[in-house]
């Protein structure tokens, strides 16, 4: 029973060492993915940033600009 034991074992060790092996693959592909999705969120957020920037520079501009076509015929009122 010793001889059947010891595959028993080879067998185990193998199979675990396979496991093991998957299981570091899957934690560094999570890893991969974690980092790669907090450099897009990084990028979306500057992206944002200047948008926001670009928008309020324009609404800046546009409030500094005279209104045309708005005289009064009338400017006594």
């Amino acid at each position: 029973m010793s001889k059947l034991d010891d595959l028993a074992a080879a067998s185990r060790r193998k199979a675990e060492e396979l496991l093991n092996r998957s299981r570091k693959k899957e934690a560094e592909r999570l890893a991969i993915r974690d980092q790669q999705r907090q450099v897009e969120d990084a990028k979306t957020a500057r992206l944002r940033d200047l948008r926001l920037a670009k928008e309020a520079a324009e609404r800046a501009e546009q409030a500094m600009k005279p209104l045309r076509g708005v005289r009064r015929k009338n400017p006594t009122v």
